[in-house]
């Protein structure tokens, strides 16, 4: 039962251990809140200094003026805070100290006006300076961390009660304390029930602020650790599929897709097999990784989104995640790419590793396959299977790039190809016209 009162109050909890680095990330927060903090009160006391210089002073001839001395003290010690925020040095006893520090100059400043003005002890009970005490609960909130705002409304509620013992504790022979509150508000006069509200309205604020803190702070550990799974999902996935993903309006269920005319190319290393087994598992790993990097840069230059890695093999589309009118175009500008930096380049301990294209244009579904608990986002269709069927014909005609009729006629008249012929790819009944293409329009320059 007060596990759920307790969730009702300050909302659901965190259950599980944090990860190190998201805790890194929310003590990141933490310690630009305190630099901003810290900002906050160097220009409230430089206001405040700004605002005693102007305003016409009630107490001339006073030989006690507390005020100046105060200011200079706090001015220095904001700075003195501000300096050790952007050090990353505020240790948790200091900023506890700091706070009590905050409150208790507050209270000895309003203590003293009853001797800056030469008037009785209750003389201070009615001061508006109390308000600043709101503006020191308040300021603690900006750090979620209740612990400070907790300590900071304490603090003053404390103080406020020994003000008003002290101002009761010195009424000497003369009745100060009264039940009516008129003669409360036109004399120095101390009506109890009013002090006790103002305790209880701090205390309150501080409650309230700190319940507060607690949602904000459960929400905000929540909201870092989606935005790192998010981050996390990008480098397993697409980033444009994460985007996707992550920004959806619902939870994406099986089989939500889109149907649209898109291009889908396959792409495929030539004789993986045997380089494989030539290489130790490290130089493997290394040789791919090195491969995947160029590669990609390649296809995310051109527009094409890679929506699945399987061994040396790659799915990559165009036009799906994102709109891209010359999905055809780009499609082959990529594939050509390709060839041209696996020419150039050496991977791993030098090995050259020619790559197979096989790209097709047309009709399918771009969207999510799988159960509740596990999805991919993928692109199915007898398009999509066509594309990968080509990718193997390249070894068959001796070609490293094979599009279908239907993309080279999108993409324009620009690319160099030649045709191959009508073909009945494995798996279909339907005859598909294939062309070979060697080389890419001369003004498209790549920049990957």
């Amino acid at each position: 039962m007060w596990k759920k009162i307790g969730a009702f109050i300050c909302g659901p909890a965190v259950e599980r251990q944090l990860p190190e680095r998201i805790r890194h990330a929310i003590s990141e927060q933490q310690v630009q809140a305190e630099i901003l903090i810290g900002w906050v009160q160097l220009a409230l006391v430089i206001f405040f200094v700004a605002l005693y210089t102007i305003a016409p002073k009630t107490s001339d001839g006073t030989e006690f003026m507390p005020v100046p001395m105060a200011l200079a003290f706090y001015f220095l010690f904001s700075v003195l805070r501000l300096f050790l925020a952007y050090q990353r040095i505020l240790p948790r006893w200091f900023l506890l100290g700091s706070v009590v520090i905050d409150i208790g100059l507050l209270m000895v400043l309003i203590w003293s006006f009853h001797l800056q003005y030469e008037q009785p002890a209750p003389f201070y009970l009615k001061a508006p300076t109390l308000l600043y005490v709101f503006i020191f609960v308040s300021l603690r909130t900006l750090r979620f961390e209740p612990t400070y705002t907790k300590t900071t409304g304490t603090a003053a509620a404390v103080g406020w009660v020994a003000l008003v013992w002290y101002a009761v504790d010195t009424m000497g022979p003369e009745p100060l304390v009264t039940r009516d509150y008129v003669l409360y508000m036109t004399s120095n006069q101390v009506l109890i029930g009013a002090e006790v509200d103002k305790v209880i309205t701090i205390l309150v604020v501080t409650i309230v602020l700190c319940v507060a803190q607690i949602r904000a702070r459960r929400l905000l550990m929540r909201a870092v650790t989606d935005a790192t799974v998010a981050e996390d999902l990008s480098r397993f996935v697409a980033p444009e599929i994460a985007d996707q993903i992550t920004h959806a309006d619902q939870a994406i269920k099986p089989g939500d897709g889109v149907i649209k005319v898109a291009t889908v190319m396959f792409c495929d290393i030539e004789r993986f097999t045997g380089i494989s087994e030539q290489l130790e598992p490290d130089e493997l790993m290394q040789t791919l990784n090195e491969y995947f990097e160029v590669v990609s840069k390649v296809i995310v230059f051109y527009g094409g989104v890679i929506s699945m890695f399987q061994g040396d093999a790659m799915l990559i589309t165009f036009n799906t995640v994102k709109p891209d009118p010359n999905h055809a175009a780009n499609a082959l500008h990529a594939a050509v790419g390709i060839q041209r930096v696996v020419e150039e380049l050496r991977f791993g301990p030098g090995v050259a590793l020619p790559t197979r294209c096989g790209i097709n244009t047309g009709e399918l579904i771009a969207g999510a396959i799988g159960t509740n608990d596990r999805l991919i986002s993928t692109v199915y269709g007898d398009e999509v299977n066509i594309a990968a069927r080509l990718e193997q014909l390249n070894k068959e005609y001796g070609t490293y790039v094979l599009a279908t009729e239907q993309t080279v006629a999108a993409a324009g008249s620009s690319f160099v190809s030649r045709p191959i012929g009508t073909i009945t790819v494995r798996g279909r009944t339907s005859p598909v016209s294939v062309y070979a293409v060697d080389t890419e329009p001369p003004d498209a320059v790549l920049q990957a």
